[in-house]
């Protein structure tokens, strides 16, 4: 492990004059640019330099939160909003997920879906005073893909029916479709797909195409139209979230029920890797991340395990600085070869920030091993620390923070 202490040279008052000196010019030439920093600093006795108290309500929660808590921010369990599961509900606010996904079809309507959701709102964990809401999820995208209907939600069509539409239209369907959202409780959409699924392969695409998931067969003709279903979504107060990056379109298999399922044409500067630049551009908060193994980017890691598809690629490539979330770990065939525990530590490893997982008994064992990966490795632990901070500055733009 490198050492981060100053040269046994350099004495305490010496550091303490350039640490002071580095401050002053820091602060001068925020003011200079016209950027509002606090004057207080926390000098660190043991030399590794100023740290700036923040001001931001994410950074004051995030410094009122105990290891535990921090660590079930970077966690989504499942609720069935047409049986909620008490049991699974406990296990979840015992290790403080911060994160839920409402799975299962429901036609119960908006005001049912918001009676199961509000409970769970309001056993929200807090951090000395500072209540830390939940980001509630679920599938909404249309066609067969449509996790909550009934009375108050539209019957949404499928998105190569979108497709077919004018941008503008569908930017403002999206809006009515991510209000409706909006009033049973949800606040955080997975969707929309950007993954193209090209006309050659169409239905033999079995996670996209075979359920007209695909708003078209280029990449020219996806990218507007994810675009306007994110920025519809925005407008209306919900959350969206780009998927299946780095794209699920050349595949055959679907990795929710098949395992080693292999993309061997994306390369890292495909085309069709374009359309999630295009929606990171457009504002999309969240993106998530593929299991599926890319041979042509990384063929020993799947996508969701690999830092050159998240930090190179998603990170450094396309400059995305939001919330990257898993696709399923819990019950997906693709990661059944690989133990709970580690499908959590080689995520967050890899770059990603929180853990999905339709399967909240593994919550437990994933969070063990993740807390037991942080104690071995400060590295890591920095990793966790950024995350929290993505996760908790997502949950500041949606209101769900309180630092009254």
């Amino acid at each position: 492990m490198a050492s981060h202490q100053s040269p046994a040279h350099r004495s305490p008052a010496k550091r303490r004059v350039k640490l002071a000196t580095s401050l002053a010019l820091a602060l001068a030439l925020a003011g200079a640019a016209g950027v509002q920093i606090s004057q207080a600093a926390i000098i660190d006795p043991s030399g590794k330099g100023p740290k700036f108290a923040a001001n931001t309500c994410a950074d004051t929660t995030f410094r009122a939160m105990t290891d535990p808590q921090r660590v079930g921010q970077l966690f989504m369990g499942s609720v069935t909003p047409s049986a909620p599961d008490s049991k699974r509900i406990a296990l979840m606010q015992q290790y403080h997920v911060g994160s839920v996904f409402l799975a299962g079809r429901s036609t119960a309507g908006t005001k049912a879906t918001k009676a199961v959701v509000d409970p769970l709102q309001a056993k929200a964990d807090t951090a000395k005073g500072h209540r830390v809401g939940l980001l509630v999820s679920t599938d909404q995208e249309g066609g067969q893909v449509q996790v909550l209907s009934g009375p108050g939600f539209s019957t949404i069509p499928s998105a190569l029916t979108q497709g077919t539409w004018t941008t503008s239209k569908l930017r403002s369907e999206a809006a009515v479709w991510a209000k409706e959202l909006k009033a049973a409780g949800v606040n955080l959409n997975l969707a929309p797909v950007a993954d193209v699924v090209p006309a050659s392969l169409g239905r033999d695409n079995a996670p996209i195409g075979r359920f007209d998931r695909e708003f078209g067969h280029t990449a020219a003709t996806v990218a507007p139209y994810s675009d306007a279903f994110l920025e519809g979504s925005t407008q209306s107060g919900v959350l969206p979230t780009l998927k299946h990056f780095p794209g699920l379109g050349y595949v055959r298999g679907n990795t929710d029920t098949t395992a080693g399922v292999v993309d061997s044409v994306t390369t890292r500067n495909s085309a069709s890797v374009s359309t999630f630049g295009s929606g990171i551009k457009a504002g999309a908060p969240f993106v998530m991340i593929s299991s599926a193994t890319y041979s042509k980017i990384d063929s020993k890691n799947r996508a969701a395990f690999s830092s050159t598809v998240i930090q190179g690629m998603l990170r450094k490539d396309l400059g995305f600085k939001g919330v990257v979330i898993s696709d399923d770990l819990g019950n997906a065939v693709a990661v059944k070869s690989v133990s709970p525990g580690d499908r959590a530590v080689k995520f967050l490893s890899a770059g990603g920030d929180v853990v999905l997982t339709v399967e909240p008994n593994l919550i437990p064992a994933m969070t063990k091993a993740v807390q037991s990966r942080m104690a071995q490795s400060t590295t890591f632990r920095d990793q966790v620390d950024q995350s929290v901070h993505r996760v908790l500055n997502a949950k500041q733009k949606a209101g769900l923070l309180s630092c009254d």
